[in-house]
């Protein structure tokens, strides 16, 4: 997929942070985006600042029957999962179960759900699913819950998705993109570069400024998708790592 312009895509957690400014890039390629969020206020905003294709839909992608009647309805040619819970920062012996499996009830039911609507409807071939998991699937996130767990798990099902792909012949690129160090601008680089912060005894703001060789940001992220949305990473590659340096592929 060379061009993705007159192309259509579902973009969910579309409000804010890595989903917003991926709406952004996929209308400023020549995308018809459906934005996908919970929250009326935030999709609001994304419509006055996007305007001309952009449409928005108000739901939980954690919800059985959610994925399965938007990819038939609006039949896209591309799906981004960049949304999911704001994770409880805290350690083990602060959690509850309840915070703790919190993250496997937002992100990874939700990546769940559209990877299987995906295969069962299935989209058409050539079209691709981009999830957006974290470096936390790879390196563990002791204060932030089950968090890792559930977005190694999105890391996964991408595998998963794109194994019965290739069986059944159904043509649909999945891919997991794993940002290895906290996004600036968003909340929840902000809570945990605090929390983590905190626990060495420096602000948040240093855990930013020498944690990493260089910021990384939501467009970053964006960008990334787009590549991976266009077919720019290396077939048979299912996930790959990014940081503020550039991007390689995960085994």
């Amino acid at each position: 997929m060379d061009t993705l312009q007159g192309k259509t895509a579902i973009v969910v957690g579309a409000s804010s942070g890595v989903g917003k400014a991926a709406a952004k890039a996929l209308v400023s390629a020549g995308v018809r985006v459906t934005a996908i969020a919970r929250g009326a206020e935030g999709l609001e905003r994304l419509r006055s600042e996007v305007g001309f294709g952009l449409e928005t839909v108000r739901g939980d992608a954690s919800e059985p029957a959610l994925a399965d009647r938007l990819l038939r309805e609006l039949k896209p040619d591309l799906v981004v999962l960049a949304g999911g819970a704001v994770p409880r920062m805290a350690p083990l012996d602060e959690q509850t179960w309840e915070s703790f499996n919190a993250p496997w009830e937002s992100d990874a039911q939700a990546a769940f759900h559209f990877v299987k609507a995906a295969i069962t409807v299935p989209l058409r071939s050539g079209s691709a699913v981009v999830v957006v998991s974290s470096g936390a699937a790879i390196t563990g996130s002791s204060l932030s819950g089950g968090y890792a767990g559930a977005k190694r798990m999105q890391w996964f099902l991408a595998r998963y998705g794109q194994e019965l792909s290739d069986t059944r012949k159904l043509g649909i690129r999945f891919l997991a993109l794993v940002p290895q160090q906290f996004i600036e601008g968003t909340r929840i680089g902000a809570l945990a570069s605090e929390a983590y912060g905190n626990r060495k005894g420096i602000s948040g703001a240093e855990v930013m400024r020498t944690w990493f060789d260089a910021p990384m940001y939501p467009e970053t992220v964006a960008t990334a998708i787009l590549k991976g949305l266009r077919g720019e990473f290396e077939p048979g590659v299912t996930a790959i790592r990014l940081t503020a340096k550039g991007a390689e592929a995960l085994a």
